[in-house]
């Protein structure tokens, strides 16, 4: 049989005391500590996320003051925009704004070319039209001036004036136009691969 010596058994009965106390000092030690120490970390962190809080608070409504006030500026500067069912309709609108501001400036712009019709951004397009005409130096730099204070958002993309009759003074020029529109109206880009 094998039995224990009594040397053995001294040394079980030591190492199963020294596991008890090792146990209960354990507990003792970390389990309160660990939770007071969490409990001490979490408070002034919940005092900061408060206080981000606040001031969050405090700039919400000057934040809604601003975006309201961004989209009235924005509604009012759409009133400009050219509206129609279609692209065609726009360049026909803008066309007719150009002849009637030249007839207020004894311009005769009659004929007109369309150009092509543009993203501009994520939300809005661009039409274009082209006028040629003859007139005095005076009368394009008037043509030009009404432009600017015209409601409609327009834009001149390109000038090109060359001397038609010296001796009437005369000039002839080439006036193209661009309206802003709703971004409906401008075609897509086809998103293909160049080769």
């Amino acid at each position: 049989m094998n039995r224990l010596s009594a040397r053995d058994r001294r040394a079980i009965l030591l190492l199963a005391v020294a596991a008890a106390v090792m146990v209960v000092w354990r507990m003792v030690l970390s389990g309160p500590a660990a939770t007071a120490e969490a409990a001490v970390d979490s408070v002034p962190m919940v005092e900061k996320q408060l206080a981000r809080l606040r001031q969050s608070a405090a700039a919400l409504p000057a934040k809604e003051t601003f975006e309201r006030r961004a989209l009235e500026r924005v509604a009012e500067l759409e009133k400009g925009m050219l509206r129609a069912d279609t692209a065609e309709q726009a360049q026909a609108e803008l066309l007719k704004i150009v002849r009637e501001l030249a007839k207020a400036e004894k311009i005769d712009a009659r004929g007109g070319e369309l150009g092509p019709v543009r993203p501009l951004g994520e939300d809005y397009g661009e039409v274009a039209v082209s006028v040629s005409f003859e007139c005095g130096i005076e009368q394009l730099v008037n043509l030009l001036a009404v432009l600017t204070q015209q409601s409609a958002m327009l834009a001149t993309n390109e000038i090109q004036v060359t001397s038609a009759n010296a001796k009437t003074k005369m000039t002839g020029v080439r006036l193209t136009l661009a309206g802003v529109v709703p971004r409906k109206l401008a075609p897509e880009k086809k998103g293909g691969a160049l080769f």
